[in-house]
């Protein structure tokens, strides 16, 4: 699935909403990093999703949620629809974290 399109949707729509211009985000990155994410014409890593959601005051995990219902197979549906995936799909995956050792956690 393409994502860099819906992400951008999502950063603007959340950036607006917030009140925020794009040079609000200059502590994180550029106004012209954010234009590009913005119209879909570069792809974020999660360090920078990291960095724009302290702006937005979000958890990139909204984020990257909001990016799929604007965009891909589950963009008809509702947030409970999508929260509920997400959650099964967290519970079935969580009793992983518990085989890696510590040790292996701070890599």
């Amino acid at each position: 699935m393409e994502t860099k399109k819906p992400f951008g949707q999502a950063l603007r729509l959340a950036r607006l909403k917030k009140g925020l211009l794009q040079e609000n985000f200059e502590t994180v990155s550029s106004r012209q990093t954010v234009s590009f994410l913005e119209r879909g014409k570069s792809s974020v890593t999660l360090q920078k999703l990291d960095d724009l959601c302290s702006v937005l005051e979000v958890h990139p995990a909204t984020m990257v949620a909001f990016t799929y219902l604007l965009g891909g197979p589950t963009q008809n549906a509702s947030v409970e629809e999508l929260t509920q995936i997400i959650s099964e799909e967290l519970k079935s995956l969580e009793h992983f974290k518990d085989l890696l050792s510590q040790s292996d956690l701070q890599l």
